[in-house]
C-alpha cells in the first residue's frame, strides 16, 4: 500500500489490498478494542438504561470545507442524533464506499478527522465496512455511520411533547453551516471567518438533562431544512403553534449579510452543531444560564413561545412588528450539505 496513490478495485476485494488498508490506514486512526479484533461485529459491554438506535448518511460536497469534513459530520451528526431523544452515545459504526481512484492522502484525512473527532467526544468506532465501485459509480466518497446509546431517565423526549407555554431556544448561532457550503460550492470568499458550527452537543445534553430532563419536552438538531423546517415538523407533531421573535434569533452578521447578498434565507439553512429545545417555561431561565455557561451553548437564545392552536402553525414576528409565516422547506436551494 506504501506506494500506492489512490485507491483501486482491489481495496474493495476482501482480500490482501483490504487487508492492507484496513492495518495501515484505519487502525492507525481509529483505536477501540471491539474494532481492532476484526470481528463481524462489536459486542458491547452492559449498560443500563433503554436502548437508542440512529443511522445516518453523508454525502457532503466539498469532502473539506472551513471548520470540518465529511469525516467530524459523520461522527458529530451520528452523536447528536441520538442525544437528541436524550440518549447517551455508547457507540458508532463507520461505514464507506469510495470510488476507484479516491486518493489515499484525502481518505487518510478523513480517517484521521474520525478518529480525532470520535476521541475527544469520548464515543468510539467500534465496528465498520468498506466497499470501493468502479470509477463513474459513486462522487468520491460516502459514508454511512450507526449510533447506539442508553436514554437512563424516564421521562420521554419528542418531537410530539411541544405544550401551550413552552419556551423555544436555541443553543447557539445559526446558519454557519449551510453557508460555509454554499460558499464553498461556488467557489465565493465571504469573508468575516465563517466556517461549520460541526461538534458533538452530548456533553451540553447531558449537562441539561442531568438536572432538567423532565422539564425539557423537545430536542431537536436542526440540519437539512433549517430552523423553519424543523420547528414546522414540532408544531405539527405536537399540534401546536410557535410563534418567533425575529430580534432575537442569533445570527452572525457576517452570516446575515452572506445570505443578504446571495439571496438565502438562514432560517432555512443547515446546522450542524446546534439544537433547539422547547422546554417549561418555569425553567426557560435557568435552562438559558446553563446553556451560555458551557462552550457548546455560549451564544443560546431565547427565541419564541408555543402557544395553542392544532393547525401546526409557525410564524415569525419581525422587527418592525408583522407576521411573517413559515412553511417547511420545499425544493433544494442547497444540494449536498451533509
Amino acid at each position: 500500500m506504501s506506494n500506492e496513490k489512490s485507491i483501486s478495485l482491489d481495496h474493495g476485494s476482501g482480500g490482501l489490498a483490504s487487508q492492507n488498508l484496513i492495518g495501515d490506514l484505519f487502525l492507525k486512526y481509529l483505536t477501540s478494542p471491539q474494532l481492532r479484533d476484526l470481528e463481524d461485529c462489536a459486542v458491547l459491554g452492559e449498560h443500563e438504561g433503554r436502548i437508542a438506535f440512529t443511522t445516518d448518511s453523508y454525502v457532503v460536497d466539498p469532502l473539506f470545507f472551513p471548520g470540518g469534513d465529511i469525516g467530524a459530520l459523520a461522527v458529530h451528526g451520528t452523536i447528536n442524533d441520538l442525544c437528541m431523544r436524550g440518549a447517551r452515545p455508547i457507540a458508532l459504526s463507520l461505514a464507506l464506499i469510495i470510488e476507484e481512484g479516491f486518493p489515499l492522502a484525502e481518505l487518510e484525512r478523513v480517517i484521521a478527522s474520525v478518529g480525532r473527532c470520535s476521541e475527544a467526544a469520548g464515543v468510539a468506532v467500534v465496528t465498520g465496512d468498506t466497499k470501493v465501485v468502479p470509477h463513474g459509480k459513486a462522487d468520491r466518497l460516502f459514508i454511512n455511520t450507526a449510533g447506539i446509546g442508553m436514554v437512563s431517565h424516564r421521562c420521554e423526549i419528542s418531537g410530539k411533547r411541544a405544550r401551550p407555554g413552552d419556551a423555544v431556544l436555541v443553543s447557539g448561532t445559526l446558519a454557519d453551516h449551510g453557508i460555509t457550503i454554499m460558499s464553498s460550492q461556488a467557489g465565493i470568499a465571504i469573508g468575516g471567518d465563517i466556517k461549520s458550527d460541526t461538534q458533538p452537543l452530548h456533553r451540553l445534553v447531558g449537562a441539561l438533562l442531568e438536572d432538567y430532563n423532565c422539564q425539557v419536552h423537545v430536542l431537536r438538531d436542526p440540519t437539512r431544512g433549517g430552523l423553519a423546517t424543523s420547528l414546522c415538523e414540532i408544531a405539527a407533531s405536537s399540534r401546536v403553534r410557535i410563534t418567533l421573535d425575529e430580534d432575537q434569533l442569533p445570527i452572525r452578521p457576517a452570516v446575515a449579510a452572506a445570505c443578504e447578498m446571495i439571496g438565502l434565507d438562514p432560517l432555512y439553512l443547515a446546522n450542524e452543531g446546534k439544537c433547539v429545545l422547547i422546554c417549561d417555561a418555569r425553567a426557560e431561565g435557568a435552562i438559558l444560564h446553563l446553556l451560555r455557561s458551557l462552550p457548546e451553548g455560549r451564544d443560546a437564545a431565547l427565541i419564541g413561545r408555543v402557544e395553542a392552536g392544532n393547525d401546526g402553525r409557525v410564524s415569525l414576528t419581525t422587527r418592525i412588528g408583522g407576521s411573517r409565516l413559515l412553511e417547511p422547506l420545499t425544493g433544494l436551494p442547497l444540494p449536498r450539505i451533509c
